[in-house]
């Protein structure tokens, strides 16, 4: 089972939890339309990576703000990747198929580590840098699903085990990525930087990794 590090501790999520179309400014870029309810999707256990890997030159980042829940709470907070292969992804919407084959391959859920979260969650957001440039902000007024609503959605029809993590969604600013570009992921609260993540892309992840 892979793991996540809180607290120095190792933790095997059961399954991630993708919030989709979460940030206007995010749909418009890509061309979509808002949706009208909450859009949610899962990668498995065997998704979960601490490295950045090259995919394709179609694979996508997206930066998310991400919650680790404990007894149906969100308990901890990092920076993570939410990675797509874009070509299969509009190839499986032109034909009206599941996205899992381009939203949850091996390696397309990276974590940073998780820190106990803020006391007041509205005064969260994230800054995402490749190669010392900004790429991505987000903070919670841009959500337009805040935390609390993801979890009571997500609890209308799935358990949320201890240890499971939802991905919150990546705002406006996603492209695809190069070998050995450097990604800065951070979490503030407030002013306050509460966890960075630093990951250098690596080649391509061999049968052996």
């Amino acid at each position: 089972m892979k793991t996540i590090n809180y607290n120095n501790k190792n933790i095997s999520p059961s399954k991630v939890v993708c919030i989709g179309r979460n940030y206007v400014e995010h749909i418009e870029e890509l061309g979509n339309e808002i949706p009208s309810s909450m859009v949610v999707s899962n990668k498995p256990n065997s998704a979960i990576d601490d490295n950045l890997y090259w995919f394709s030159e179609s694979c996508r980042f997206e930066g998310e703000i991400c919650f680790l829940i404990e007894a149906g709470e969100i308990e901890a907070v990092s920076f993570g990747l939410d990675l797509t292969h874009a070509d299969i992804q509009q190839e499986m919407k032109a034909k009206g198929l599941p996205w899992e084959r381009a939203k949850s391959f091996d390696g397309s859920a990276v974590f940073g580590d998780f820190v106990s979260i803020c006391k007041d969650i509205e005064e969260i957001s994230m800054k995402l840098y490749i190669n010392d440039t900004l790429v991505q902000f987000a903070t919670y007024e841009l959500m337009m699903y805040k935390p609390s609503v993801m979890l009571e959605e997500i609890s209308n029809f799935m358990r949320l085990d201890d240890g499971d993590i939802i991905m919150s969604g990546t705002p406006k600013g996603v492209a695809t990525y190069s070998v050995d570009d450097i990604f800065v992921g951070q979490i503030y609260c407030g002013e306050q930087m509460i966890v960075e993540s630093t990951w250098r892309v690596q080649p391509p992840k061999t049968d052996s990794q």
